[in-house]
């Protein structure tokens, strides 16, 4: 380190004994930027320089909470939201408004005055951006002796780290833990890794210093909510992003820095892995996918936070010489005035001023120091659009031409052209960041003060469109590598406890906010997903979720009141669902299947005998003449005639074929009493509900009961007959004539009721015709067995041999 106890005066003009200049030094996870704003929020006046345009936006945000909007004033390259009075200005460093006097000033990772790329503007705020009060310099341990050595009586703060920081070895990218932020140096390899952590994991939120604020803090608040378990991201996190991070996993050890690919510092290592822990939770970090194991030197210094001390910082003259081209360019290279304040290399400004300093026309505009502070000014535009060099000088090369005419304005129309341009929301997520890319630099050009005539306006616009396709490209981030559903499901498996689902009107199982399936009744019914993964997931987040709610169910269901329980066919209803079927059985003892796909034994048998007694309690209500009938054939009381009557009505639906079954009067009456009804040909119990009888089934082992649940009833070897058939034709030979023990009927009695077939499968045989007076020519019908009945009985006095009765009456 080279003796600067005695740096020239110039340099420290502003560093007056009563003047507190202080460096406040540590790892991350010390407090310093809290710290810093702390500090700057007891002052009257304030002003912070970060070195994101995202954390600054972060810090904006913070300070408005704390000192309200018209207070706080953000100021970056792209973006500027400046209240009428502003006590506390949050800038990024380049933007600084330094011409603005505060009572504190502060500037952040103050260590980044050694990078190669921006080191000078850092340089340029530590040697020169004062408050009139305090300033702090915020950053690493590694600055401490050069800033000692810049400024001798100024004053050091070290900070420790809250938290410990543990190197957790390497593990691949499906073993991670929960609350892992990956570190990729490409914006492809991040793209790759938050395709593979959808696919396996349920997905990441993405975080790149491309992406507008918008879309940044979207994507974080995703992880910080808890949404997804998993942050992608380049090393833009090392930057002062606070997150709720465990673990960071780097995908790589090597970064492209613009020139050549080359293996990170210690240093910058350390900056990625200090994002793990927050306050005094302690974190890890390690190696994932292709990257190879860290060496053990490079793991103590992150762990112990051992890193080689800063030498030098880059600089470049502040003091630069508008007389002429030629001037200017010296002084853009005059020699430093310290061994540490090395010389920067050619910044993209000064390339652009060389470059079009070769140009004879602009040369020849630019000779006063008017118009080469205008060539200056564009010169500094940055290439946020990351084009050729060539492409990037034609820009700047227009907007001196635009700012040479004689208004001094760039043309309102080529501006609005290109915000037209760039104001369509479809496209993949590359094609919405180039978009945005775009946005940015107008958003540039008209935050730069008299570049546009109407500039509110213009910002205004450029604001609108950034907000959209921000939330275009947080959409387009999310359904490319956000599977929210598997990410959900996969938090509850995870959890402790795992959430109560909500479970809608219509029976849809929502979890996490994401639908899972259906309740029907006491079943679920899974929705599929749409990999392995999400399958699996949704599986085993389903079933802890839901075997609570069914067991509910099932206890509720088994002490359910009857209103709430109905029949619709064979299917038992509760609150509207299925819940169980009545199995082929009694009507009066049935069988009931649960509609239930739970492994609960012993509610199961409850919830079936509550099922059960609901049955019976329905069949006694609506079928009582069947009940009545199921009763006497058990009544030992009853003449057997009557029990057999009454059980073959109950076993066959309530019809049964009238055979030779001569009754007594009194038989007759105990059937008539139980609500039977006849006719010469059948025994029939009216007014039963045939849709409730089908519900018990046993059609196989009843053949008759099948028949009569249709109105039908078999006869001998007929067709099955309409019961309104059948009683046609007994109200037909009730108007009959009796004639030497035959029946004789006029001609057209049975026309569309019975033909000859019917009437013998009937017991009828056909026997001639007779005349009975003029004009009443009738046709005779026999039975096959006694003579025809007495016309004052309302029996039919035909006898059938096959009789079941025989035997009883023989008895």
């Amino acid at each position: 380190m080279p003796d600067l106890s005695h740096p020239p005066s110039d340099l420290f003009a502003r560093e007056e004994r009563d003047h507190r200049l202080v460096a406040v030094l540590g790892p991350t996870n010390t407090g310093k930027t809290h710290y810093a704003l702390e500090r700057m929020m007891a002052h009257g006046t304030g002003m912070i320089g970060l070195p994101l345009r995202l954390l600054a936006r972060e810090i904006y945000d913070r300070v408005v909470k704390e000192k309200g909007v018209n207070a706080v004033a953000l100021i970056t390259g792209e973006e500027k939201i400046i209240p009428r009075l502003p006590a506390y200005f949050i800038c990024t460093v380049e933007a600084m408004p330094l011409e603005r006097r505060v009572d504190f000033l502060a500037v952040d990772e103050i260590q980044l005055c050694a990078d190669t790329e921006r080191g000078h503007v850092f340089t340029d705020r530590l040697l020169h951006a004062r408050g009139y009060q305090e300033t702090l310099f915020m950053g690493a341990k590694t600055f401490a002796p050069l800033f000692r050595s810049l400024f001798p009586h100024a004053e050091i703060l070290f900070r420790e780290r809250l938290s410990q920081l543990k190197y957790a070895g390497p593990k691949k990218l499906t073993r991670l833990p929960p609350r892992t932020a990956i570190v990729a140096f490409s914006t492809e390899q991040v793209y790759a890794i938050a395709e593979l952590i959808r696919r396996q994991r349920g997905g990441a939120a993405v975080v790149m210093g491309s992406l507008s604020p918008k879309t940044r803090n979207a994507q974080v608040d995703l992880f910080q909510r808890g949404e997804v378990d998993f942050l992608v991201a380049t090393d833009a996190i090392g930057m002062g992003l606070n997150m709720d991070i465990d673990h960071v996993a780097f995908a790589g050890l090597s970064k492209f820095d613009g020139k050549r690919t080359r293996p990170l510092t210690a240093q910058e290592a350390a900056q990625i892995a200090g994002r793990a822990g927050r306050f005094k939770k302690e974190g890890t970090f390690g190696v994932t996918g292709d990257a190879p194991e860290m060496d053990e030197d490079l793991v103590e210094a992150i762990e112990h936070h051992r890193f080689l001390s800063l030498t030098a910082a880059q600089w470049r003259n502040h003091k630069l010489d508008f007389s002429s081209l030629d001037h200017l360019l010296k002084s853009l290279t005059a020699p430093s005035p310290l061994p540490a304040l090395h010389l920067a290399k050619e910044a993209l400004d000064e390339k652009a001023l060389r470059h079009l300093s070769q140009d004879e026309d602009i040369a020849l505009k630019a000779r006063n120091p008017v118009s080469l502070r205008i060539l200056w000014e564009v010169c500094q535009l940055p290439d946020f659009r990351k084009v050729s060099l060539d492409e990037h000088l034609k820009m700047v090369s227009f907007l001196f031409w635009s700012r040479m005419r004689p208004d001094g304005f760039v043309q309102a129309d080529w501006f609005d052209e290109q915000l037209s341009h760039l104001d369509r929301l479809e496209g993949d997520i590359d094609t919405l960041s180039g978009r945005l890319s775009g946005v940015r630099t107008l958003s540039y050009i008209a935050n730069r003060t008299n570049w546009l005539k109407n500039a509110d306006h213009w910002r205004g616009a450029t604001r609108d469109l950034e907000a959209r396709l921000s939330d275009k490209l947080h959409e387009a981030l999310m359904k490319r590598f956000v599977d929210q559903r598997t990410s959900a499901l996969l938090k509850a498996l995870n959890a402790f406890e795992t959430p109560k689902p909500e479970v809608t009107a219509a029976g849809e199982v929502i979890l996490e906010g994401h639908t899972v399936g259906h309740l029907r009744g006491l079943n679920f019914v899974q929705s599929s997903g749409e990999t392995l993964v999400e399958d699996k997931a949704l599986r085993q987040a389903a079933h802890r979720a839901v075997t609570p709610i069914l067991k509910d169910r099932l206890n509720e269901l088994s002490q359910a009141p009857t209103k709430t329980l109905r029949l619709h066919g064979a299917n038992i209803l509760w609150r509207g669902e299925v819940v169980g079927q009545i199995e082929p059985s009694d009507y009066f003892n049935p069988k009931v299947r649960l509609e239930c796909q739970t492994d609960h034994a012993a509610l199961q048998q409850r919830v079936a005998k509550r099922l059960v007694d609901f049955v019976r309690q329905q069949a006694l209500q609506q079928l009582k003449p069947l009940h009545r009938v199921y009763q006497a054939s058990r009544d030992e009381s009853l003449p057997a005639a009557v029990r057999a009557v009454a059980y073959q009505l109950y076993e066959n639906g309530g019809i049964v074929l009238r055979r030779d079954d001569k009754l007594t009067p009194e038989e007759r009456k105990a059937l008539r009493d139980l609500g039977v009804q006849a006719n010469r040909f059948v025994w029939t119990l009216p007014r039963l509900p045939h849709h409730l009888m089908q519900a018990f089934g046993g059609a196989r082992d009843h053949p008759q009961r099948a028949l009569s649940l249709k109105g039908l009833v078999a006869v001998a070897d007929h067709k099955p007959v309409k019961l309104k058939t059948l009683a046609a034709i007994d109200k037909a030979l009730s108007e009959c004539q009796f004639h030497k023990g035959a029946v004789y009927l006029k001609p057209d009695a049975l026309k569309d009721i019975a033909n000859d077939r019917l009437m013998q499968a009937l017991g009828f045989a056909k026997t001639g015709t007779h005349s009975f007076g003029e004009g009443d020519e009738r046709t005779g019908w026999r039975t096959k067995s006694a003579a025809a009945p007495k016309k004052a009985k309302p029996e039919p006095a035909y006898v059938n041999p096959y009789s079941p009765f025989a035997v009883l009456r023989a008895k």
